[in-house]
């Protein structure tokens, strides 16, 4: 039995994905329990808790072995004290969860934005291991982002560093964005702005084979990188407005931090080169060159693990 043992927490907005880690990176158990969003999420910290204490009975692991828990939350996060400003999807605002669960718990409670999470397990254990400047992307229903610089998380003044999701790449007349603006890269480069967009461009292509898709209701990201695949001439248009905005807004990023790796990861990433080649070009194209030539390309390689490994590695480098 490991001597430390970590504890990382992942909340989503159907799912808390939880998991005790060894202090050599390895998950000694890991299991999910459903987000309760009832009442504004106010039962999250108890049922985390619970979860906890059961799990760590079963393995015998004693209090004392518990460094803490790493914990990564979808919405604006204080770090300094894991005080939630504001997670829309779990309906938490002004929501003081570190220190309910530290109360609950008994253990030391670290939070922070869940994209950072995943950058940062990435950074421990993943495809940008040992990196001390990374720029972690995800792509899937919207786009997050986290950045280490110096071989830390920038958190900024409140929270709100490598939001890369909502950087604007399209200055008028862009789409509407959950946070309140327009033009938002997630608007554009995310699996929902993919479909969107496919939408729009079917119009301007009478034979495109994603006209019966968009008919029926059912178009995802993946039908329009299949039809690009196939030759199809409204889905190639598509993809190539997505990763040329989106290499630029990576390359305008880079230009901050001058990265080593850049980690892509989430569904859209399941596409592979035919995502990474023309996102790589784009990203050439737009950034300094001497920038460029520092840094590579990477797919993700936690998948759903990289939340709770960054939770766990957010403990072990803060205790």
């Amino acid at each position: 039995m490991s001597r430390h043992v970590y504890i990382g927490a992942d909340i989503g907005g159907t799912t808390i994905k939880l998991a005790f880690i060894n202090e050599d990176g390895q998950i000694m158990k890991k299991w999910e329990v459903p987000t309760n969003t009832e009442e504004k999420g106010a039962s999250i910290p108890s049922d985390i808790a619970d979860a906890v204490e059961q799990v760590r009975g079963e393995l015998g692991i004693g209090k004392s072995q518990i460094m803490g828990i790493g914990a990564g939350a979808p919405g604006f996060v204080e770090t300094s004290t894991g005080y939630i400003h504001e997670a829309v999807n779990i309906g938490w605002k002004d929501f003081d969860f570190g220190n309910i669960l530290s109360g609950l718990t008994g253990f030391d409670v670290w939070v922070d934005n869940d994209a950072n999470l995943a950058a940062l397990g990435e950074n421990w254990l993943g495809a940008g291991r040992g990196c001390s400047e990374l720029i972690a992307v995800t792509l899937g229903t919207g786009v997050g982002g986290g950045v280490i610089a110096n071989g830390s998380v920038l958190n900024g003044a409140n929270g709100t560093a490598a939001e890369l999701g909502h950087v604007t790449v399209i200055p008028e007349g862009g789409a509407p964005c959950n946070c309140g603006k327009t033009g938002c890269l997630e608007t554009e480069a995310s699996a929902t702005g993919i479909v969107r967009k496919a939408k729009v461009a079917v119009e301007d292509y009478d034979d495109s084979l994603l006209h019966s898709l968009v008919q029926s209701g059912d178009l995802t990201a993946k039908d329009v990188f299949q039809a690009a695949a196939e030759g199809d001439e409204a889905a190639t248009d598509v993809l190539h407005q997505v990763t040329d905005v989106l290499g630029m807004a990576i390359a305008n990023m880079a230009i901050v931090i001058n990265p080593e790796k850049i980690v892509i990861g989430g569904g859209v990433a399941k596409a592979g080169d035919q995502l990474l080649d023309p996102l790589k070009t784009a990203y050439r194209k737009y950034a300094l060159s001497r920038t460029a030539e520092a840094s590579s390309f990477e797919f993700a390689e936690l998948g759903n693990d990289a939340g709770v490994i960054g939770g766990a590695y957010l403990v072990k480098k803060n205790k």
